[in-house]
């Protein structure tokens, strides 16, 4: 128990970190990299590896998600892990001077931003409209009340 909750707030720093470095990113003009750039690429990195290696951390979309959008949960959640996994490695290799070929590090910065839009909104619609505590998930227990 211990372990999965360790990983688990492991899993929630990143994410936010993680998502408030992209937004971050996305607002400053694309030549500037720096610091920002390479503490989204370690942050990122650090979410699609912990994924890579344990998997997914939720166990499923819960009873109060049916139909479609049960089914497509966990795959909905790999896709987000490889665009961000995507993001970053475009990032880091344009910042080495190695740019992959295809779309350019701001464009797939630009399509994880819109995802992840998609994404909050999502499990925003989820934990108001199904009330399945979707987003007690993914915020820290001390802010549970405030939900």
């Amino acid at each position: 128990m211990r372990a999965f909750k360790a990983r688990r707030l492991i899993t929630q720093v990143l994410h936010w970190t993680t998502g408030v470095l992209l937004y971050l990113l996305l607002s400053v003009d694309d030549r500037i990299f720096g610091v920002l750039g390479w503490a989204f690429v370690v942050s990122g990195g650090a979410l699609c590896l912990l994924w890579l290696c344990l998997g997914l951390l939720n166990k499923g979309p819960g009873p109060a998600l049916d139909g479609v959008l049960r089914k497509a949960h966990p795959w909905l959640s790999r896709g987000m892990y490889l665009l961000l996994g995507w993001a970053v490695v475009a990032l880091a290799a344009g910042a080495v001077a190695r740019p992959l070929p295809g779309p350019e590090p701001r464009t797939a910065l630009l399509v994880l931003g819109a995802a992840a839009l998609f994404h909050a909104i999502f499990h925003l619609w989820r934990h108001t409209a199904l009330r399945d505590g979707a987003l007690r998930r993914i915020i820290p227990a001390k802010l549970h009340k405030y939900l």
